[in-house]
């Protein structure tokens, strides 16, 4: 009893130190806890994908090939370890022959892809500008038609992973998030999505999964990082720095071309129909023979009918579907929204703060329109710049077409799940 009140006695004559030393353990508890927890996460993914991994295959079939695009820089540079821990152990125990191609500077996926041969899947290991460059280097090649159809797996390594909401489940943990979409590609269960063809006067065309952005939120959000030293109001504090700097309303003004929206068509069938049999063929032989089916010659395509307008606008996002993929659509379309150009300044700030958080939000008395296709043309010189799927551009001229259902990206099925329950 003795020995407890010296200590007890030893703590409040330096309790200084000994707050010190508690905050100290405190938070070494809990990092060491994090880190025994991540081990866990690591360790049931790779039972997982070793049970993959001990299937029996025939002797004439062949191990699957994977071919990885990783971006080591991305994550501030902690992708490549990221993917080494977390990736490339759930891919080698399931007997999968992994191909790693590392990119060493800005736009080198997309000349990768020039050369990329067949394989049986594609996998995409950064953020939102690496991906960007697989697709868009995938579509720009010849023969783009055929390797269009090989599916795409996404690991998200990046500081921005915006589609990885759409096939995989959202978690705080980096780990679990990594491993989820990992086990996804193993998985096999695929969805289509659609992709935005960007297309200028006279450049190549961009490819984009997800939106194109321009506007004075845009011109915002690049800069929130400049106020880091704000905390949870850099924000809010950019937002309202920008109306002190600038002319006051942050107005943009361009001329649209809009081409309506066509109907959806039915979904392939994911099952082939059984083969008729022996009989019921040689007897449609035999009509189609006597009684030759006559051909129609092919219908003209009837001229493209464009809407013309003018807009002034704080900022304009034109988005394809895929924040949801299983939704049921009636039609094939782009989303076209038009933000109001008169703004208050604290309409402006509270507008802004959500933009940060899901760029494709919209204010309510914005004008929302579909499009089959979309032509965009600035009025003033100096026109600023896009965000194509958070990765900045010139604005100019371009007109923006959308390829529904072009690309099959991995999709993990409890994400499948959630987004149904969302739309029923």
């Amino acid at each position: 009893m003795a020995r407890v009140v010296k200590v007890f006695r030893t703590l409040r004559n330096h309790w200084k130190k000994s707050t010190f030393a508690v905050c100290v353990l405190s938070y070494g508890g809990h990092w060491l806890y994090g880190k025994h927890c991540d081990n866990v996460l690591r360790r049931e993914a790779c039972q997982e994908a070793r049970e993959y991994g001990r299937q029996i295959i025939g002797p004439q079939e062949q191990l699957k090939k994977a071919t990885v695009i990783l971006n080591p820089a991305a994550c501030s540079g902690k992708a490549n370890n990221l993917f080494e821990k977390n990736a490339a152990p759930i891919l080698h125990l399931a007997g999968v022959e992994v191909t790693i191609v590392k990119t060493d500077y800005e736009g080198q996926a997309k000349k990768l892809m020039e050369l990329m041969e067949h394989t049986d899947m594609l996998i995409v290991a950064g953020g939102d500008g690496t991906l960007q460059e697989v697709v868009t280097g995938l579509l720009r090649r010849p023969d783009e038609g055929a390797f269009s159809k090989t599916p795409i797996g996404f690991i998200p390594l990046g500081s921005q992973n915006s589609l990885s909401s759409a096939l995989h489940p959202m978690s705080d943990n980096k780990v679990r998030h990594i491993t989820t979409a990992t086990l996804s590609i193993l998985k096999g269960e695929t969805v289509p999505l659609d992709v935005m063809q960007i297309q200028g006067e006279k450049e190549q065309p961009v490819y984009a999964m997800l939106s194109l952005r321009w506007g004075a939120f845009r011109d915002v959000a690049n800069s929130i990082s400049k106020y880091w030293y704000l905390g949870p109001l850099k924000t809010r504090a950019a937002h309202w720095f920008s109306t002190l700097r600038q002319e006051w309303p942050q107005v943009r003004e361009a001329s649209l071309s809009i081409l309506p929206a066509v109907p959806r068509p039915p979904d392939e069938p994911t099952h082939k129909p059984p083969r008729p049999n022996l009989l019921y063929r040689i007897v449609r032989r035999l009509k189609n023979y006597w009684n030759p089916p006559v051909i129609e010659p092919p219908k003209e395509p009837e001229p493209e009918r464009w809407e013309e307008r003018e807009i002034s606008t704080s900022e304009l996002v034109v988005s394809t579907q895929n924040k949801n993929p299983v939704q049921r659509r009636e039609n094939d379309a782009l989303l076209v929204c038009v933000e109001p150009d008169s703004l208050t300044v604290g309409e402006f700030i509270t507008a802004g703060t959500q933009k940060a958080e899901d760029p494709l939000v919209s204010m309510p008395n914005a004008v929302k329109l579909e499009a089959g296709a979309f032509r965009f043309n600035p009025k003033q010189e100096g026109a600023g710049f896009f965000n194509i799927d958070n990765e900045e551009y010139e604005a100019m001229a371009v007109e923006v077409r959308l390829l529904p259902r072009k690309l099959h990206f991995f999709c993990s099925g409890e994400r499948r799940e959630q987004l149904l329950a969302e739309t029923t």
